[in-house]
């Protein structure tokens, strides 16, 4: 909600007239929903729109635009009992020939995404998961409905599963840079796509489709569990889940070997998850808000439930991390938190350090600090050979940050200390900030920029 000056809001014509207030045409194109509510009377109607607008699928947010006078001025409303939106059922065919193909494939993936948990269909989608026999990689807030240690849970063996893959099926994700645009395998002879979306609106239309499937996603998975049921696919499926529990296997061995990892200009980004994921309780919460630093914590954390991964999506990038962690200690006051920043992260809204305090809201807060921006200084570095305006102060203490506002920290120089140094923060009781200094020169071994 936003506030404007008393004239700010008032259609053309005659002075002061709010009868049909225009919407703020900036943010119209951003929204679902944006209005402006020209009287006091208004206001309900408006935000009552609006709460149900951003509340349906595909869920987004919506504006109310109110005149500062208007704000403060009174008027009396009838309040209007909630309603559950009736949730769209899949299209039977539609939901007939995604069966299909299931049926025909070999070698299927299921990638979920995070709409898949807004739209609460993790018990639905491990329904139709572990009945189709279908390997899982999440994406996103998806994590956690597959969770840590299932045999079907393939994230580690991602690269080998979508090149070979003769059916690549994606679920409450869009098919943007994070999913190569929706062309997995060979780009020639790409693997055949089926998109499931929560809303029409959802269903790629850039990329060719083997089919697609909009609606309730719970209602989808349900729908897809029928008509699998009885398909004879499953048998020759065992080659393949076995193809890729070994090289899930294969990478978590590599990985063993990052997470102990040294490094020359100071301590090596994948150290920090070595001595953090013993730490980790199946109901704990991480909160991901960084680049770089970030992208190791996608490589390494696998939640054990559904909520257990909370990040701000393609767009959202930098500076939402401490709100979420607000978020996270409301909702679900007795899961422990971590949230992890990036010291660019940092500086968008460290001061919500305060809110956390202030409410008794104890989190452990880890910020990776490199002194840069890594998700561009790396990039530039291998597309240019250069970078520039990428830098920051390294020696920045936010753990001091931390405790003028009331909360407690370190900072950590020397790999040894860090189990140390995380296992007080989480017992500390407070809001605890790891200051861990990261080597500059370690980037995260992305293979695309993704554009």
């Amino acid at each position: 909600m936003n506030t404007t000056s008393a004239g700010g809001a008032a259609t053309r014509g005659a002075p002061g007239a709010r009868e049909h207030p225009a919407p703020p045409p900036l943010l119209a194109p951003v929204t679902k929903l944006a209005a402006t509510a020209g009287t006091a009377a208004q206001v309900y109607g408006a935000v009552d729109q609006a709460l149900r607008v951003a509340t349906l699928p595909h869920r987004g947010p919506t504006f109310v635009d109110v005149p500062m006078d208007q704000l403060f001025s009174h008027a009396s409303a009838t309040p209007t009992p909630p309603t559950a939106p009736v949730p769209l059922g899949p299209d039977a065919d539609a939901v007939s020939a995604v069966a299909t193909l299931l049926a025909r494939s070999e070698r299927p993936v299921l990638i979920l995404g995070s709409d898949v948990w807004m739209d609460r269909a993790e018990d639905a989608a491990r329904r139709f998961v572990e009945a189709a026999a279908i390997p899982v990689i999440p994406n996103g807030m998806g994590r956690g409905i597959v969770p840590r240690g299932h045999r079907l849970l393939v994230a580690k063996a991602r690269s080998v599963a979508l090149k070979e893959s003769d059916l690549v099926i994606v679920a409450g994700a869009p098919l943007d840079f994070r999913l190569g645009y929706g062309v997995f395998g060979d780009p020639e002879h790409p693997a055949p796509v089926v998109h499931l979306a929560d809303s029409p609106s959802q269903v790629a239309s850039h990329v060719p489709l083997a089919a697609s499937v909009s609606g309730s996603l719970p209602m989808v998975f349900d729908a897809l569990l029928a008509e699998c049921e009885s398909q004879p696919a499953k048998r020759r499926r065992e080659t393949w889940t076995e193809r890729l529990s070994s090289a899930v296997s294969e990478a978590t061995a590599r990985d063993q070997e990052l997470l102990t990892a040294q490094a020359a200009g100071g301590i090596h980004p994948a150290r920090v998850y070595g001595a953090l994921l013993p730490l980790l309780s199946e109901d704990t919460i991480v909160i991901a808000d960084g680049g770089d630093f970030v992208s190791w914590s996608g490589k390494f954390v696998e939640p054990a439930r559904p909520g257990g991964w909370l990040d701000p999506g393609p767009y959202g990038c930098l500076g939402a991390g401490l709100g979420a962690a607000v978020g996270a200690a409301v909702v679900r006051p007795e899961s422990p938190r971590v949230l992890l920043l990036g010291d660019g992260a940092a500086g968008f809204s460290l001061a919500e350090l305060e809110t956390l305090v202030r409410h008794d809201l104890p989190t452990l807060v880890v910020v990776g600090n490199n002194g840069a921006w890594g998700l561009e200084k790396h990039p530039m570095r291998m597309l240019y050979g250069y970078d520039v305006l990428a830098d920051l102060r390294r020696d920045t203490r936010y753990d001091v940050v931390a405790q003028a506002m009331g909360g407690d920290g370190e900072t950590v120089a020397d790999p040894s200390d860090l189990p140390d140094a995380l296992a007080r923060g989480m017992a500390s009781g407070t809001t605890y900030v790891v200051n861990v200094l990261l080597d500059p020169e370690v980037a995260y071994p992305r293979r695309t920029t993704g554009v």
